[in-house]
């Protein structure tokens, strides 16, 4: 248990005022066969709003990840942000650590939402969970945005020195951190230009508060991600799609961008933020949000070639 004050649970409550405040209620909803889902949601759904779905990644909780976006996003759409299976009030009791089961898990929660007709937009591993929604249930997606998502990585990919890793074993060491020093090697993967010198009290603290709970169910989630992945075996949508990549991430470098944007085809678009790494939402918010906002209210021009986010066009 956290000590008698923790700068972590404080900002967690700062971040439930804040939702709050833009609109946003908690709401838990049981899916059945012992799966549990938390998902912040209107408090009242508009039908002259667009409805829009924000997925978290591996980490704290979705909070902590969109809180930056919450505030602009929630005056143009309905917007729902639930907490994945194993991160923040969600769990289940099932053995599946798929991110083809999260998706479903997702969709089953907005049908009991009365939700039919979505666009998505998933941060790294949430990005992995939206492309597996428009895989499985296309129909429903409107438009997708994938951002800092290695969807498009293989297994032989950390065989052949892609990653800053050696093993799924100190990938989930990193992921997950459980010491202050793990914590500083995930800031310096996660940011451009991370933090230093960061107490290690604080870092101690968000473990404590962020980090320990479902540890192995997790750990299973990084796992099941890595075995087996084949870039053959994995379905193709057609669904209009924006890609954000940060033009120096290192947990899923840039050439798995090319990978996926390739991989989708005519109907996608590349945006690399410039002076970012993987962390693009903390990094990079205001310009994330211009391209997210642009391309999921504007109508949809032709097929774009990727750019930069200052303009600089590349094939």
């Amino acid at each position: 248990m956290p000590g008698c004050f923790s700068l972590t649970a404080l900002r967690d409550r700062c971040f439930r005022y804040s939702f709050s405040s833009h609109g946003l209620k908690s709401t838990t909803t049981d899916l059945g066969e012992g799966t549990i889902m938390h998902c912040w949601v209107p408090k009242s759904h508009s039908q002259s709003k667009p409805t829009l779905l924000l997925i978290h990644g591996i980490g704290a909780n979705a909070m902590w990840q969109w809180h930056e976006f919450v505030a602009p996003l929630a005056a143009r759409f309905n917007l729902y942000i639930p907490d994945l299976i194993f991160f923040g009030d969600s769990f289940s009791t099932r053995p599946d650590r798929s991110e083809t089961f999260q998706a479903q898990c997702v969709v089953g929660l907005l049908e009991a939402h009365g939700v039919k007709k979505m666009s998505v937009a998933g941060i790294s591993y949430g990005g992995f969970v939206a492309y597996s929604m428009a895989a499985q249930f296309g129909e429903r997606i409107e438009r997708l945005v994938l951002c800092c998502a290695g969807v498009c990585t293989e297994e032989k990919d950390m065989e052949k020195g892609m990653f800053q890793v050696r093993s799924v074993e100190e990938a989930v060491s990193i992921l997950l951190p459980q010491r202050p020093q793990q914590v500083r090697q995930l800031l310096k993967i996660s940011f451009h230009k991370p933090a230093k010198n960061v107490p290690s009290c604080f870092l101690n603290d968000f473990i404590e508060v962020m980090c320990t709970e479902h540890l192995q169910e997790r750990k299973g989630l990084i796992q099941a991600l890595h075995k087996d992945r084949k870039l053959s075996d994995l379905p193709k949508i057609s669904h209009p799609t924006l890609i954000i990549w940060g033009e120096h991430d290192l947990v899923f470098p840039l050439e798995l961008a090319h990978r996926l944007k390739r991989q989708i085809g005519e109907s996608s678009q590349l945006v690399i933020l410039k002076n970012a790494g993987h962390a693009i939402n903390v990094e990079k918010p205001k310009e994330m949000y211009k391209h997210m906002k642009t391309f999921l209210i504007d109508p949809l021009p032709p097929p774009k070639q990727e750019s930069h986010s200052n303009g600089r066009k590349v094939d």
